[in-house]
């Protein structure tokens, strides 16, 4: 089985997308108990553009206790996906679910900010991507204002007179 999951990744790193999907629908229905192949079954959509297809893929990979840096993955791939079908709220929930199980993941914080956006919490999704900039940026005159940036992330609708 670990052969089938290489050879379908390898295809999928190569680009022959709609043949390593193949495989891994095939897998998924052979082992449908694997969360790894539930969630490779489910990226293998996503490369296809078949949002709406990867996300019981994405649920069952999560559900069945997924771990490491595949759920990780599995949290980014669900809540990126509902957010793309405007799935906002379960977007929202994926993420904020994702951050607290990974809460360093600079990933998961950047793309829940984008679906903040779409919810209208413009603040919140502000105060994540000044933040991120703030400690990540290796451009030396945002780093000159790094604390300052982040001072105001929280702040942005605040006036001092």
């Amino acid at each position: 089985m670990r052969e089938e999951i290489g050879t379908a990744v390898r295809l999928r790193k190569e680009g022959r997308l709609k043949e390593s999907n193949e495989r891994f629908v095939e897998l998924a229905k052979k082992h449908p108990d694997d969360p790894e192949i539930q969630y490779q079954a489910a990226w293998s959509f996503d490369a296809l553009g078949e949002e709406a297809s990867a996300v019981p893929h994405y649920e069952e990979a999560i559900r069945m206790g997924l771990s490491g840096k595949d759920r990780e993955g599995a949290f980014l791939g669900l809540g990126s996906t509902y957010r793309a079908l405007g799935e906002y709220e379960k977007s929202d929930k994926t993420f904020t679910w994702g951050r607290e199980e990974f809460p360093e993941s600079r990933a998961l914080q950047v793309f829940h900010a984008m679906v903040l956006h779409n919810l209208g919490r413009h603040a919140e999704a502000m105060e994540l991507l000044l933040n991120n900039l703030a400690d990540t940026t290796s451009d030396p005159r945002i780093r000159d204002y790094g604390k300052a940036i982040r001072f105001y992330a929280d702040k942005l609708d605040r006036t001092w007179r």
